[in-house]
């Protein structure tokens, strides 16, 4: 059963800093690629970053040269550090787990991020 489970979300000023956690059960998450995608309201979920297994890197332009995603496979753990939040960064952060075992993608229940001006 897989399971992805996100924390680190909460309410904080812009300028400020959060991490977010994504601890994945279930999968081979070594070779998985892992990302982290948000959703505003009326908006459409959106690419936040992702991280290949080989440590490769993609970045939306918006989070580019603030936020950081990294991954622990000894903790079977995917993080994205935000710094410098600004209140458009606001939404709903989930963790997304692509073609588990080269089949179906897997998301988290999501964690709320909400940044005040």
């Amino acid at each position: 059963q897989v399971q992805l489970v996100e924390s680190g979300g909460g309410l904080v000023q812009a300028g400020g800093s959060l991490r977010l956690s994504c601890a994945a059960s279930g999968i081979i998450f070594s070779i998985n690629t892992m990302g982290w995608y948000r959703q505003a309201p009326g908006k459409q979920r959106e690419l936040v970053a992702s991280i290949t297994s080989g440590i490769t890197t993609n970045y939306a332009e918006s989070v580019k040269g603030r936020f950081t995603i990294s991954r622990d496979n000894g903790k079977n753990t995917v993080y994205l550090q935000m710094n410098s939040l600004k209140p458009e960064d606001t939404a709903v952060y989930y963790c997304h787990a692509p073609r588990v075992f080269l089949g179906r993608d897997y998301w988290g229940q999501g964690t709320q991020v909400t940044v005040s001006s």
